[in-house]
């Protein structure tokens, strides 16, 4: 659990990091380290590790509404 909260902890500085960034590439870094901090919460936080199939039944649906995030925002970019 501990490694799991320092993994977070750096997610979340590096998402910080990005702060100051702008342009198409950061808002994909950001959505990516978003997608990664989900996975670590549902799957070690929510233990949907354990039970097969279920961090993927959570997991998928996130990428995707975080996948029509990036499209939604390149779409704004033309």
């Amino acid at each position: 659990m501990t490694r799991t909260w320092a993994l977070l902890i750096a997610l979340t500085a590096a998402t910080t990091a990005l702060a100051g960034v702008s342009g198409p590439l950061a808002v994909i870094l950001v959505l990516l380290l978003a997608f990664l901090k989900a996975r670590l919460i549902l799957g070690r936080f929510l233990h949907l590790e354990a039970p097969p199939g279920w961090l993927a039944a959570f997991t998928l649906p996130v990428g995707f509404w975080l996948c029509l995030i990036g499209a939604g925002y390149v779409l704004t970019l033309r």
